[in-house]
């Protein structure tokens, strides 16, 4: 392809970087959902919601007699025992409620910041869990005679509920050591995704402990009252937005697979045409997580963004093979019907606050870049899209994206070329003499005023979000989308 654009930089340009299609269009292209703001006060509301819950678990320990207690080592050990539980079946609690796709909180933070929150309040939970179960254990040997051992056996056998919690605990443990980095790594998404649906029933088990034998829960109507409709929300939340909506969703939309195109050897568009899509409020950039009922584990969904604005009846992914999940889509067959869930993620028009913007994508992850420069409301210049890969032959969607630039009056940049040894960096190794920023600043001095959607693999977004703080833009105006389970 050849530049129709004044070239505004001085990065090297054959290779690594070129410019495409700047030239203002004679007509403009709708949106083709009605932009949808997020309201930026439902995150200041949830997440102070989350730390007036906590408060509220700790005002009804306290009126319960928990610093009352403490006054001997075993009460001591037992009353923050039974805080930690506590504090511990909330967080639970939370943790799944995050991942119940509420949609107001999916709107104000995202799935990349929910799933991050999950994580990380998850591994809060299960230590606190820990630590109840020893204190607790501790606790309570140290008023008898039978020592610790004896303890646990008399906790087995004789307290109600206690061997459904063990069960949980279980659950549990299973689900957070398949958490960890290096065995995620070594588990195919949809192994892991099945083990991790027994964190449900892990908090479920919980239950009947804490109803049969929790002080808090025996001694005070107002305890028991706060703790059933906890669990009660939650559950609701689970069923209603995990469970009805996708399924009263997918009936209504009806989507089928109108056409399967290889854009590449392993690289694969799948488009699918239903009715009243416009109603499911997708925006350009989002993803959903798609059921295709091909045959054998189509039950298990995968998370694809749109690679094309959604319109009134058509919806269209683009996938790399990256596993037997995404492979398969290669051979589906015209008429398969598939389920959704979502639309989710941040990385959509609404999220806009500058009327410039700059979208960055490597390999796969321009996908989503692509369906913003279509959906993003724009006048000539406003959007600039810079497009890495590894050579200008793995361009995907290339050729698409130089025509919906010059249609739309956006900038084009190809920056291709293998990465820099030995350096964390979004650049090729023929820009290896720039510095990250430094680059950045050439294709868009002004970042500052920009908004910037970063999406592409794991280390090259943490290396171009990096670069685009150094270069000025807000912690705010930022806008990324992790996909890694």
């Amino acid at each position: 392809m050849t530049a129709t654009a004044e070239r505004t930089t001085t990065l090297p340009t054959d290779p690594p970087v070129r410019w495409v299609g700047s030239t203002p269009p004679t007509e403009r292209p709708a949106a083709a959902a009605p932009l949808r703001r997020t309201r930026t006060w439902w995150r200041d509301t949830s997440g102070a919601a989350v730390w007036l819950l906590l408060l509220g678990v700790t005002a009804l320990w306290i009126h319960g007699g928990g610093l009352a207690d403490v006054g001997s080592v075993g009460g001591f050990l037992s009353s923050f025992g039974r805080l930690t539980g506590l504090i511990a079946s909330a967080l639970l609690l939370v943790q799944v409620f995050l991942m119940a796709r509420v949609p107001w909180f999916e709107k104000a933070w995202g799935q990349d910041e929910l799933v991050r929150s999950h994580r990380l309040i998850g591994f809060t939970s299960f230590n606190l869990m820990l630590a109840h179960i020893l204190l607790i254990t501790l606790g309570y040997a140290a008023g008898t005679s039978e020592g610790i051992w004896g303890t646990i056996v008399d906790f087995t056998v004789n307290y109600p509920g206690m061997l459904l919690a063990i069960a949980g605990t279980a659950c549990l443990v299973m689900v957070v050591v398949t958490s960890i980095k290096k065995a995620r790594a070594r588990l195919r998404y949809e192994s892991w995704h099945l083990i991790h649906l027994y964190g449900y029933l892990g908090a479920g088990l919980a239950l009947p402990h804490q109803l049969w034998t929790g002080q808090e829960f025996l001694d005070s109507r107002a305890a028991t009252v706060f703790w059933w409709t906890l669990y009660a929300v939650v559950a609701a939340a689970v069923l209603a937005f995990r469970v009805a909506m996708p399924l009263f969703r997918s009936r209504r939309s009806d989507l089928r697979v109108v056409a399967v195109t290889a854009e590449a050897p392993d690289v694969t568009s799948v488009t699918l045409r239903g009715r009243g899509l416009n109603r499911l409020g997708a925006q350009g950039g989002q993803f959903f997580n798609w059921r295709f009922q091909d045959g054998p584990g189509w039950t298990r969904a995968n998370p694809y963004s749109l690679s094309a604005a959604p319109t009134d009846d058509t919806l269209r992914i683009t996938v790399k093979h990256l596993g037997a999940g995404s492979a398969r889509l290669a051979d589906l067959q015209v008429g398969t019907k598939a389920l959704i869930e979502g639309p989710y993620g941040r990385l959509h028009p609404g999220v806009r606050g500058n009327r410039k913007v700059l979208l960055l994508g490597a390999g796969i992850g321009i996908t989503p870049m692509r369906a913003l420069l279509e959906s993003l409301p724009q006048s000539a210049g406003d959007v600039t899209i810079v497009h890495r890969a590894s050579s200008r032959d793995e361009l995907v969607l290339g050729e698409e994206i130089e025509a919906l630039a010059a249609h739309r009056g956006a900038r084009y940049v190809v920056v291709d070329g293998h990465r820099i040894p030995g350096r964390d960096s979004w650049l090729p190794e023929s820009a290896a003499h720039l510095g990250d920023a430094e680059a950045l600043l050439q294709i868009a001095p002004d970042i500052a005023d920009h908004d910037v959607y970063i999406c592409g693999s794991g280390p090259w977004m943490a290396a171009a979000e990096a670069a685009v703080k150094d270069a000025g833009a807000a912690r705010k105006a930022i806008h990324i989308e992790h996909f890694e389970y």
